[in-house]
């Protein structure tokens, strides 16, 4: 999925407004539709396809894989998602325009979501010293936390 560019994000606080959002664009809102919704504003980070097909361990039904990849593309499309990658796992997804980023672990593998003024400062810093407008929502910054640091796991040596 490549549609994190494609759209600014589509504010929607609650399900109901994504809902109404949807509607407003001419889209249907089935059952599988809600359900992909519903998952997405429960979780608290983002989740895998895979996680949201499996009912998010018990908080709702499980529907079909296919599906909620289909779904989540049309979401994706209309800029109430995002699509993320943290390090080697799978792609996950999260609402759009909640997160300004991420900065995740390579030797934990520990995700945090960055503070807005914090992810500001960061990008910043990157446009004076190369000139480029980074973002981190779609791809994270990669470090070692401190955690492992003080406690001796190193991703590299």
């Amino acid at each position: 999925m490549t549609a994190t560019f494609a759209r600014p994000p589509l504010a929607a606080a609650t399900p109901t407004a994504a809902v109404g959002a949807l509607r407003a664009r001419g889209l249907r809102v089935s059952a599988a539709r809600r359900l992909v919704l519903e998952a997405l504003y429960t979780s608290e980070g983002p989740v895998s396809a895979e996680d949201i097909a499996g009912g998010l361990r018990g908080q709702l039904p499980p529907s079909d894989l296919g599906s909620v990849y289909r779904n989540l593309d049309t979401l994706e499309t209309v800029g109430l998602v995002q699509h993320v990658h943290m390090g080697h796992g799978p792609g996950l997804y999260a609402l759009a325009g909640r997160h300004r980023g991420w900065a995740v672990c390579e030797a934990c593998g520990s995700c945090v979501t960055l503070d807005a003024a914090v992810a500001a400062e960061v990008r910043d810093a990157v446009e004076r010293a190369t000139g480029f407008d980074a973002h981190f929502s779609h791809f994270p910054i990669v470090g070692v936390c401190a955690g492992c640091r003080h406690g001796g796991i190193h991703a590299h040596p």
